[in-house]
């Protein structure tokens, strides 16, 4: 016998709506299957009607490495500070916090006058890296800002990316450096 909830109308366009969110949001097939209710094939309907094209096929990012180089580290970080704060003073379902964070991260990287090099699909990767223990966040012993990095790192001598720049980091736009002065 099925709940009431699991044909609740009201239920389903909630998770239609979830679905059309992440779908803007430029997120794949497989966080949508994660994150809803709905079956496979309503999904890859409503992707086609929405994105007006077929979801990009293959497997998701499965590396915990992309997020600790430096560049997209800064970036990872400052989503991960705005979701973790998200999620701390909010009622939100995770994905529902992933998706404000990340439309924050995306408004405050255009600010600078950036592209955003986190997609939702990473964002969302990142939380379920996180929550795994397979990422966390350290203090810099500088700056004091919490940054991405490995669950066993040396939290007393950690430096971030921004303090402690790699020597080619910002020498040039072309590789969408950043300036530093």
């Amino acid at each position: 016998m099925t709940t009431a909830v699991s044909k609740s109308v009201l239920n389903d366009s909630r998770q239609v709506e979830r679905a059309v969110a992440l779908i803007h949001l430029g997120a794949r097939l497989q966080v949508l299957e994660s994150e809803t209710d709905l079956s496979y094939e309503r999904l890859l309907r409503l992707y086609k009607e929405v994105a007006g094209c077929s979801p990009a096929k293959g497997q998701l990012p499965f590396s915990t490495d992309w997020f600790l180089t430096w560049q997209p580290n800064i970036h990872a970080s400052l989503f991960l500070n705005t979701y973790e704060y998200i999620n701390k003073v909010s009622a939100l379902d995770d994905i529902d916090a992933i998706m404000k964070a990340y439309r924050l991260y995306c408004e405050q990287i255009a600010a600078c006058g950036m592209e955003p090099l986190l997609t939702i699909t990473r964002a969302w990767r990142l939380v379920k890296f996180v929550d795994n223990n397979m990422l966390a966040m350290t203090k810099c012993s500088k700056c004091g800002g919490h940054f991405v990095s490995e669950p066993y790192e040396n939290t007393r001598h950690f430096e971030c990316g921004l303090c402690t720049p790699p020597a080619r980091a910002g020498k040039g736009s072309a590789g969408g450096g950043i300036l530093l002065h």
